[in-house]
């Protein structure tokens, strides 16, 4: 079985689905790894480092894509300069294992089960104990909840921490972080080690404890639906509550030096947390880092890629966070991989068994049709 790991042609994206040391692994399991030639250059790992781990650099890639029983990427399938899609240089019956933005973007899915491509979205790994290790939804939302606080801290005109001086006490800054799963717990606790005082809210009163623990203020709003979605991660609300919602966070968000807004709901566009009306009740010099921003983003003056400044707030919405810190981004996601593919090899060959839930969960093509129901409600959508 060829194992191949192709070289990421999205701008801007720096990460790699392998590093030598997973490579190391698959190798000594008896499995052949191919890479493509500067496939980890972006994220400091040369060529020779893989070689050294026991792959073969491939120079040419269509070579690569044609060969591979599995094929290995960070990003969706992209469109190629020569005016190809990547998705056409794959072998029919291989297995694709990426992020494919399925729900986002399920064209994509369409298109490999067409070319009868068994496609493992990396989105859909399920929030259980079981799959812990291949989350990579997680992984890599950590390190976008720990660089945005690192953003704001460089835009923000103040300190983060208080400080007694000879010339007086400057006061902490403010934070307050808008959603506590994954990337807000990060940037709660990276915003508390800075010095900040740090308040957070989210829909569901369940992570009261975690953001409490982490030594921030719950900001709590009593809604009487259901607020968590299948996975532990928050379910889109009623307008009615989203009203009530915004109309608590006002005032916090008045208040605050910095605001992160990390709410996103899988294949829809981001809620809308701070209104036009919010940050204009802010300081000058104020900061808001909307993690949201490639779905639209919390806030209404959001533009993605950008910072901008609105009524004297700077206003910055980043695209794909991870991919700027490409080491431990590339050496989280590569565990996720490997982990995933530990689980369906079975004495060197790839086995698709259905009955795992976790394959069951994350599988979005296979022989030619696509299996995951979600999908094909968004594929649908798209039609209409």
């Amino acid at each position: 079985m060829k194992i191949a790991v192709a070289k990421e042609i999205e701008v801007c994206e720096r990460r790699v689905a392998l590093i030598p040391d997973t490579v190391a692994r698959l190798v000594k399991q008896g499995l052949e790894v191919f890479v493509e030639a500067g496939a980890g250059e972006k994220a400091f790992f040369s060529d020779s480092d893989y070689e050294a781990a026991g792959a073969k650099i491939i120079s040419d890639t269509a070579q690569l894509w044609r060969e591979a029983d599995v094929l290995l990427k960070v990003s969706p399938p992209q469109e190629r300069e020569d005016g190809r899609s990547e998705i056409d240089l794959l072998k029919s019956g291989s297995v694709l294992i990426s992020f494919l933005n399925p729900l986002g973007n399920p064209v994509v899915a369409q298109k490999l089960a067409n070319r009868q491509i068994t496609a493992l979205s990396m989105e859909l790994i399920p929030r259980t104990t079981r799959a812990q290790s291949m989350d990579a939804l997680s992984s890599q939302a950590s390190l976008a909840g720990y660089k945005a606080v690192l953003i704001a801290a460089a835009a923000l005109p103040k300190y983060f921490p208080m400080l007694t001086t000879a010339a007086g006490t400057i006061a902490p800054a403010k934070v307050f972080i808008m959603g506590a799963g994954v990337a807000g717990l990060q940037a709660i606790a990276t915003a508390r080690r800075l010095g900040a005082v740090v308040e957070a809210f989210d829909i569901r009163p369940a992570v009261k404890e975690e953001v409490q623990s982490l030594g921030a203020k719950f900001v709590e709003v009593k809604l009487e639906e259901e607020t968590v979605a299948a996975g532990g991660y928050a379910k889109e609300i009623s307008e009615d509550s989203k009203k009530r919602t915004q109309e608590l966070v006002a005032e916090h968000v008045k208040n605050s030096d910095v605001v992160i807004t990390t709410a996103q709901v899988p294949g829809r566009k981001a809620p809308q947390l701070v209104t036009q009306e919010m940050v204009a009740q802010m300081k000058p010099g104020s900061v808001i880092v909307d993690l949201a921003a490639e779905q639209g983003g919390n806030c209404a003056c959001t533009e993605a890629g950008k910072d901008i400044i609105w009524n004297g707030v700077t206003i910055i919405g980043p695209i794909n966070l991870p991919s700027s810190m490409p080491v431990h981004a590339s050496q989280l996601y590569a565990k996720n991989v490997t982990s995933l593919m530990q689980l369906l090899i079975k004495d060197k060959a790839l086995e698709i068994n259905f009955g795992d839930d976790i394959v069951d969960a994350a599988c979005v093509t296979h022989g030619g049709e696509i299996r995951n129901q979600r999908v094909k409600d968004a594929l649908q959508a798209v039609a209409v």
